[in-house]
């Protein structure tokens, strides 16, 4: 259960990443409102997460999946560029993500 309450933490991390965008530098009362909450609730669950996750998988894993997510939704929401080498990088975030996962005993 803590690795979903973690992997829901990563896609709420993706959230606050972009209504960071969305709040124009903390100015926009409603986006940056929506930025705090999802921060709150995005670092609340990675606490929760790591009462039985190890801190330096359970954070890697984090921060992993709110980079991958954060990049997917500029390239299709804010039409970044998706060239190959981008993707091949993201590929290669997405695959450690997967790697701590299948190494971590817990």
């Amino acid at each position: 259960m803590h690795w979903l309450i973690l992997f829901i933490a990563g896609l709420f991390e993706t959230g606050w990443a972009v209504g960071l965008k969305y709040s124009d530098g903390l100015t926009r009362f409603w986006p940056t409102v929506f930025t705090a909450v999802t921060f709150l609730i995005s670092l609340t669950l990675l606490g929760v997460a790591l009462r039985s996750v190890p801190l330096g998988t359970g954070y890697a894993i984090w921060a992993g999946i709110g980079m991958v997510g954060t990049a997917v939704v500029g390239i299709l929401a804010f039409n970044e560029p998706a060239t190959a080498g981008r993707l091949i990088c993201v590929g290669l975030i997405l695959a450690g993500i997967v790697g701590l996962k299948l190494v971590e005993q817990t």
